[in-house]
């Protein structure tokens, strides 16, 4: 057999061994709503509103999503505390309430009330800068409202981060 054979040999796919296939058998079963809701609430730290709603009618897409949330925010070079509060930061820089909600994950991995006031804070600083940003008045009420829903969260008290839907794309 020459070497040309030999790599051809070394590269063709093979057949899967049992094991394998029959754990991806059993990664693929059908998830509850329940079930998806507590796996996004292990893998995200929350369970995102709109797959409140998605969930309920078919939960893939949360699974789906809440690995991919995972692979992003795990543990890395930086924590997933770090990487919570600067997202949550991120979303006090552009008044995005959808994002301001990383306080919980950061809160469930074990951020301080002195952290989420720092990165709020850093975030309040950034609206005034970024190019076409709201401005440091704006982005000071979103830190407002990082430390309103960090205390509810806290103190297991009804929280919310957006009014209700008004389907009028999304405005605050």
């Amino acid at each position: 057999m020459g070497i040309w054979d030999f790599w051809k040999q070394l590269t063709a796919p093979g057949p899967e061994p049992k094991e394998k296939e029959d754990k991806s058998m059993a990664d693929e079963k059908k998830m509850t709503v329940e079930e998806v809701n507590e796996y996004m609430k292990k893998q995200c730290g929350f369970v995102p509103r709109m797959f409140q709603i998605i969930n309920t009618v078919t939960p893939e897409p949360g699974r789906t999503f809440a690995d991919f949330y995972a692979s992003i925010f795990g543990d890395g070079a930086l924590s997933r505390k770090v990487k919570e509060l600067m997202f949550m930061s991120g979303g006090v820089a552009y008044c995005s309430p959808r994002c301001i909600i990383h306080v919980i994950p950061a809160i469930n991995a074990g951020a301080t009330t002195g952290e989420i006031f720092e990165a709020a804070s850093v975030g309040m600083i950034l609206g005034g800068f970024v190019p076409g940003g709201p401005g440091i008045p704006y982005a000071f009420e979103y830190a407002l409202k990082c430390l309103d829903i960090e205390a509810k969260y806290r103190k297991g008290e009804k929280w919310e981060y957006l009014p209700p839907p008004k389907f009028d794309h999304g405005v605050f």
